[in-house]
């Protein structure tokens, strides 16, 4: 069995009837919308956001979720469709997991127009329902995401930016919607202020770990949904890359500062900062700090008694470093 469908086994119910929820939180009576809508569902992910909400709560709530578990999940995976959505438009990205995004097949106009509404289906879903710690918890990640975003535009184009400043990037930016879900799942079973700060640990810590393994893979040789090199043409400063650039000589360090600003669409260019990046060790400390991140989620899941929930937890930290795309 697939390592997602042995994550997903203990929460298999509460996924099934999510999708039913979820489908119904997006309908609208505009049928253009409706049949956006319906095309992004249709070509969804693993879903790991929402398997979050539920793993957490099952494992934090001895195995009981209840409605407001299915709206926070439903909230979420709202939100962070409407940011794929917008990230598409942004980045001029004309597919999304091997199918076209929302802005090639309808434009960016509409794109936008979709993407805000996702936005509003999701606080009015938490608003209706008088969720509004549930509510607090999604609009302080939409804060910091935005907030990321743009700290990582700001510092590319100076290529200043610090091993600490990359870690509050990938904290705002990746990290902090993934704690969001594993707060969410805490919250909507209404445990201990503490707990629900711990369970926001616990995911922002796989966020970082997640992250720097999305960085790892370009420079990989696998074929991963994003081509080899991408990040360097888009003069993002990764882990591997900030490493190699603390730790060459003067005149390698200008060289790569050069070729990152002045020559990132050129093949051959772009292979040449992946060797220099490998020959610095750029990779192995990048490795290093992801397991890190993963063996400090891992220690916050042992304070839990066993459980099915536990497990996959356990396993999807795991997953999270060792998947190959």
């Amino acid at each position: 069995m697939k390592t997602v469908s042995l994550i997903k086994q203990p929460i298999d119910f509460e996924m099934e009837l999510f999708e039913k929820k979820f489908l119904l939180s997006m309908s609208s009576k505009v049928s253009l919308l409706n049949r956006i809508t319906h095309y992004v569902v249709n070509r969804k992910g693993k879903q790991m956001r929402p398997m979050f909400v539920f793993l957490i709560a099952k494992m934090v709530n001895n195995g009981e979720v209840n409605e407001r578990t299915y709206r926070g999940a439903s909230v979420i995976e709202l939100i962070h469709t409407a940011t794929l959505v917008h990230d598409d438009v942004v980045d001029e990205s004309h597919k999304r997991r091997g199918f076209f995004s929302v802005n090639a097949l309808w434009k960016n106009k509409i794109a936008v127009l979709v993407g805000d509404y996702l936005l509003s289906k999701g606080l009015l879903l938490s608003i209706d329902n008088g969720d509004f710690d549930l509510l607090k918890i999604i609009s302080v990640a939409v804060r910091e995401m935005s907030e990321g975003e743009l700290l990582q535009i700001e510092k590319a184009r100076k290529l200043d930016i610090t091993e600490t400043v990359y870690y509050e990037i990938i904290r705002k930016k990746t990290a902090t919607l993934i704690a969001a879900c594993c707060a969410m799942g805490a919250q909507s079973v209404s445990v201990a202020k503490e707990e629900v700060n711990l369970m926001r640990e616990f995911g922002e810590l796989i966020g970082m770990a997640f992250q720097i393994k999305d960085d790892l893979f370009d420079y990989g040789e696998e074929k991963i949904g994003k081509p080899t090199g991408i990040d360097i043409k888009e003069q993002k400063m990764t882990l591997p890359l900030i490493y190699a650039l603390n730790n060459c000589s003067k005149n390698e360090k200008s060289w790569l500062i050069n070729a990152i600003k002045n020559h990132n669409k050129d093949k051959k260019i772009v292979k040449e900062i992946i060797q220099l990046v490998k020959e610095k060790d750029g990779l192995n400390y990048a490795v290093i700090k992801m397991k890190e991140f993963q063996a400090q989620a891992l220690s916050i899941l042992e304070k839990y008694p066993e459980s099915p929930y536990k497990k996959s937890l356990q396993l999807m930290v795991n997953y999270v470093i060792e998947r190959k795309k």
